[in-house]
């Protein structure tokens, strides 16, 4: 029986560039989605859901320093298994990585892990576009932090006029060549944009794990006491610091992306889809769904799932009555879509029998099995 893996998600980026506004913002807009948060209480986290983060398995937090610098793979292992265990009925893992953390060391536990029941999700790199270059002057290592970036988000991009903001998108594009750069204010990006949207059924409220909208409730309930409620001048109070203040949200960025679908009646020529998959253009972030080849000894379902340079294939048998199609959804921002819609279509395999078993080496390199 297969298992659905949940993808582990890294947020990365210097102190004060926005990742926990970034966070905050996740954790109200997941729209029933349950998020499992790692974080590192390193400074102060104002996640409002810490207030009560002692009463539930569904945040762990971290009070001694950087992550990566704290645990090795097999503690890790602990903390994503309490968060990964079929019961937390968990739909993506956020992992808030310290200021100070090193994202590739973070990549390489996620990677390294034994739990099979993870996969990962992505590295997102946080940029502060106010103080890019003070930044970049103390911390020279920001331009490898991006560079291995599966998405730059140039947050506080309304700080900078116009013209210095598109300079910092070039720069950062040639930082990471390829990868795409969202620019937003108080960390406002549709959740979509990192992971699929949970169900948001409703469950026997007696057995059901809390959510992080029943936290919110009881934390806005009994907030902290002495705890300002201007503290901080990227709070993110319902996504947006300047409600407060008497404006409307027309003016706010907000980060865009574009999601482009394919689907064919026809299988995919292994080889052909395999130097897509190579050459993906630039300002794609992940690609979901489902793939068939007319190859014999490979015509189940090839279940897809790319991030960045990261791709894996999870054969699984078609479900009883299920048509075989291979139906795609390509994420990202600045993405041509027709143009990735007609390089599909030529991955077609339109000749009976074109493709053959040596056809299927480049697929099957990529091949991870997730049977329980």
């Amino acid at each position: 029986m297969a298992t659905q893996q949940i993808p582990v998600v890294v947020l990365a980026g210097f102190l004060g560039s926005g990742k926990t506004t970034l966070l905050n913002h996740l954790l109200r807009a997941g729209d029933g989605t349950r998020i499992g948060a790692i974080v590192n209480d390193f400074g102060s986290i104002e996640i409002d859901a810490m207030t009560v983060a002692g009463q539930v398995d569904s945040m762990v937090s971290l009070g001694n320093g950087c992550l990566c610098c704290a645990v090795d793979t097999s503690e890790l292992d602990d903390y994503l298994e309490r968060l990964a265990r079929s019961a937390a009925r968990i739909d993506v893992i956020v992992i808030e990585a310290s200021g100070l953390a090193e994202p590739q060391e973070l990549i390489r536990m996620i990677l390294a892990s034994d739990n099979d029941r993870i996969v990962y999700g992505g590295l997102i790199e946080v940029v502060d576009a106010a103080e890019f270059d003070d930044t970049r002057a103390r911390h020279p290592e920001l331009d490898r932090h991006v560079a291995i970036a599966d998405l730059v988000v140039l947050n506080k991009a309304d700080r900078i006029e116009d013209e210095a903001r598109h300079e910092l998108i070039g720069r950062l594009a040639d930082l990471a060549p390829g990868r795409p750069v969202l620019c937003t204010a108080f960390g406002r990006i549709d959740p979509e944009m990192f992971f699929d949207r949970g169900t948001g059924e409703d469950r026997d409220a007696t057995v059901r794990q809390l959510s992080f909208e029943d936290l919110l409730r009881e934390a806005s309930a009994d907030r902290v006491p002495g705890r300002s409620e201007e503290a901080g001048d990227e709070r993110d109070h319902l996504g947006c610091y300047a409600c407060d203040h008497g404006h409307d949200h027309a003016g706010h960025l907000h980060a865009a992306y574009e999601s482009v679908e394919f689907v064919s009646s026809e299988p995919m020529h292994p080889r052909r889809l395999m130097e897509f998959l190579d050459s993906r253009p630039g300002g794609l972030y992940r690609i979901k769904g489902f793939v068939h080849f007319d190859v014999p000894e490979n015509r189940q379902k090839f279940v897809l799932h790319a991030v960045g340079n990261f791709l894996r294939f999870y054969p699984e048998p078609w479900a009883k009555g299920e048509g075989r199609t291979t139906q795609l959804v390509m994420i990202g921002s600045g993405i041509d879509a027709p143009a990735l819609r007609k390089e599909l279509e030529n991955c077609r395999q339109l000749v009976p029998e074109e493709a053959d078993e040596n056809s299927m080496w480049g697929v099957l390199r990529y091949v991870s099995s997730r049977e329980e």
